[in-house]
């Protein structure tokens, strides 16, 4: 069967915001083609793993990203092109730089989409003790405290190696201690939920708003039989939600965080954490005060590149 490629030119910082607008327009599949992807792969010695990769050969970016869904014949593509381009200048509404945001169309064949790309996308150990291995390569750890999170990229919303992601997986490092209840707002690929269960987490319970999202997030989960008991559902962030948790995390854009405050708020109990991540430079401030305000204490605020990472805590009386 064939399929029509969309590809949006775009920005690092737009990566995942524009990944979820095409999934949400039925793709059934997603590549990133990011400058900072690039970098990474650049730092690998090859030579250790057996292979002769030269980067600088690869076809790829010289900078910014593109995102390229993969549409089956089903969608007649034509007619959601349109509100792809207008949903992608959109997000220049919540300060997201998108440009040149450029939306082409092309003819893939299937055997191209599913295996020609695969060869690029090796293990990347993303924090101090996670390691994110695509679905189907054979990789044993290299220390006893190494934790594997196998994905399949082909399912969307990224591999776990966006500086956003990163951030959060570096939070619940320093914030999980064992039996802790998380719940996980904006699931995506549910990458934070398996990094949870393999930190010591106990019950863990993850939302997304877009169904596509749930399901990619449900065989993602089942890749990784430590997180079995992982509860996955669509929802509006957190609106109609009870249960306290004791973590709640969420990498999402700034924007929507705001709304998730006072909601993140309802669930914690006194010395509950509150994690967010998807936070660009010029929006940290706001995020920040408007956690103060409703009275979560700032920890810790986590950097990398233009990206920011809160650890929040809901405090006792004492405080």
């Amino acid at each position: 069967m064939d399929w029509t490629a969309v590809t949006v030119a775009t920005t690092n910082e737009a990566v995942e915001a524009v990944s979820n607008i095409l999934m949400e327009h039925g793709a059934s599949g997603v590549q990133i083609d990011d400058e900072k992807d690039y970098e990474q792969l650049d730092q690998i010695d090859w030579a250790k793993k057996g292979e002769i990769v030269n980067v600088d050969e690869i076809p790829h970016v010289k900078s910014g990203a593109k995102v390229t869904a993969y549409f089956p014949a089903t969608i007649y593509v034509p007619e959601i092109v349109p509100e792809i381009k207008h949903q992608v200048d959109d997000l220049k509404n919540f300060d997201l730089n998108v440009e040149p945001a450029e939306v082409t169309t092309d003819k893939v064949d299937e055997a191209n989409w599913a295996t020609e790309w695969q060869k690029y996308y090796h293990p990347v150990q993303v924090t101090r003790f996670l390691t994110v291995v695509p679905s189907w390569e054979d990789y044993q750890p290299k220390n006893q405290d190494e934790r594997i999170i196998k994905l399949d990229p082909g399912m969307a919303f990224g591999t776990g190696t966006h500086p956003t992601t990163k951030l959060s997986l570096q939070a619940l490092e320093m914030v999980i201690h064992g039996g802790e209840r998380l719940i996980d707002v904006g699931t995506g690929s549910g990458v934070l939920s398996i990094a949870a269960k393999h930190l010591g987490a106990g019950d863990v319970r993850a939302y997304d708003l877009d169904q596509v999202a749930v399901d990619s997030a449900k065989k993602n989960l089942a890749l990784n039989p430590v997180a079995a008991d992982v509860k996955v559902a669509a929802n509006n962030l957190l609106t109609g939600i009870s249960g306290e948790a004791d973590i709640i995390v969420a990498n999402i854009l700034a924007e929507v965080i705001i709304p998730l405050i006072p909601q993140a708020w309802g669930l914690l109990p006194v010395h509950g954490y509150f994690v967010t991540s998807g936070i660009i430079d010029d929006k940290v401030d706001e995020i920040l005060d408007a956690q103060r305000k409703q009275g979560f204490k700032i920890r810790q605020t986590l950097k990398m590149g233009d990206w920011y990472g809160v650890i929040a805590q809901k405090p006792g009386d004492d405080e």
